[in-house]
């Protein structure tokens, strides 16, 4: 089973599933009925950074608020939605272990259960398998209550698209004549995943439809002979089960060709997992998926090149609560880690603002426009003030 770079990367680094791509060597468990009660269901959704979230409501508990992980092989709920919609009858079936990091730092393995309903307008998912997730950290990441991550089995029985351009989500009846706008592209294997082929200069890749990262490009270079515009450096601190690691961002000479579309020299992070393309990437475009017939249909209005803009960070990556921000790691050669701050350090101010007030959005605008970020940092009761410069680690 293979799990997405958004909830392992940015939602804590809490969660590493077992068998690693094993979810791209068979079919995953899908829900027991679908039903759709009007011919097209448009629902709007809020990007946040690179991510679509969906809202849901048909209790009156709700609204309810889900992010759409195309590389998600199994959908995740929150322990409250769980147990409000536990189904009694149906015992859970054909979901492989999935061990994680608890908060406490043990490790645990994620609960499994039948979940009788979720609802996405008039869309009916029924007797879903789903893994139970404890989403707080996603939801202090994102800055909004989530209460689930909607893997890519949920929609089997669907054509469901992913129109990032619009903000929106529109999920339809399987309709093997329905005619969609774009270049359709076969899934490279037999088991409804959306692993598509690439071509990366004069090599052609196979890669992950990945929603849930929110990255470019994650790109496994074994085998690969790379030309790179601008050299691998450190960028990133992933933490793992095994501890905390660099993530290491590079630019590549050759483009990157989607079908018809090319990234023009793309930004990349290098891993020692599973090829995928990303949210920086997919954001130009809608995105139409057709399990039954294994393929995507991939569309954008211009034809030009896309360029993926500097990955710019003063050096800082962070863990976030509601009060405060904790440094998750300090990335080597950046000004961060001149300044003296190290992993362990509460943030409570960003540039004399109250923590609260800073959700993703607007960090990752303050990151790619400002020269320079003050944070204010928390020790006790005493705060103290350190103004650190932005850089482009990738030009």
């Amino acid at each position: 089973m293979r799990q997405s770079a958004l909830i392992f990367c940015l939602a804590g680094a809490f969660l590493l599933l077992a068998g690693g791509c094993k979810s791209l060597q068979r079919e995953a468990p899908r829900p027991g009925r679908t039903s759709i009660s009007s011919p097209l269901v448009v629902l709007p959704a809020e990007t946040i950074g690179n991510y679509l979230i969906v809202e849901g409501k048909w209790d009156r508990h709700g609204p309810y608020h889900f992010l759409v992980d195309t590389g998600s092989s199994v959908t995740h709920v929150s322990p409250e939605l769980a147990e409000r919609y536990r189904s009694k009858n149906i015992p859970p079936a054909g979901i492989r272990p999935v061990m994680v990091k608890s908060a406490a730092g043990d490790i645990i393995k994620l609960p499994e259960i039948t979940l009788s309903l979720i609802k996405l307008g008039d869309a009916r998912f029924e007797d879903v398998p789903v893994l139970i997730y404890d989403c707080t950290p996603l939801s202090d990441h994102l800055g909004i209550k989530i209460d689930g991550i909607l893997g890519f089995p949920l929609f089997r029985d669907t054509l469901m698209t992913l129109d990032y351009p619009q903000s929106r989500i529109i999920i339809s009846p399987y309709n093997p004549a329905a005619l969609v706008p774009g270049r359709t592209i076969a899934f490279n294997n037999d088991h409804r995943t959306p692993q598509i082929p690439l071509d990366l200069g004069q090599v052609q890749i196979d890669a992950l439809i990945d929603s849930g990262s929110d990255a470019a490009l994650n790109l496994n270079p074994q085998g690969l002979t790379l030309d790179y515009a601008v050299k691998p450096r450190p960028a990133v601190i992933m933490g793992t089960l095994s501890g905390d690691h660099l993530q290491y961002a590079a630019r590549l000479q050759d483009s990157l060709s989607i079908g018809d579309y090319v990234v023009r020299q793309p930004l990349v992070y290098l891993t020692d997992g599973f090829t995928s393309l990303g949210g920086d990437v997919l954001r130009h475009f809608s995105l139409t998926f057709d399990q039954e017939r294994n393929r995507v249909t991939i569309y954008r209005e211009s034809r030009d090149p896309i360029y993926i803009p500097a990955k710019r960070s003063t050096g800082l990556t962070f863990s976030k609560t509601p009060a405060y921000w904790r440094v998750a790691g300090v990335v080597p050669d950046t000004p961060a880690s001149v300044s003296g701050v190290q992993a362990g350090d509460l943030v409570s101010r960003i540039n004399g603002e109250p923590i609260t007030q800073w959700n993703l959005g607007r960090y990752e605008q303050l990151i790619r426009e400002a020269s320079e970020i003050t944070y204010t940092f928390l020790s006790g009761t005493t705060e103290s003030s350190r103004t650190l410069q932005v850089i482009a680690l990738v030009p």
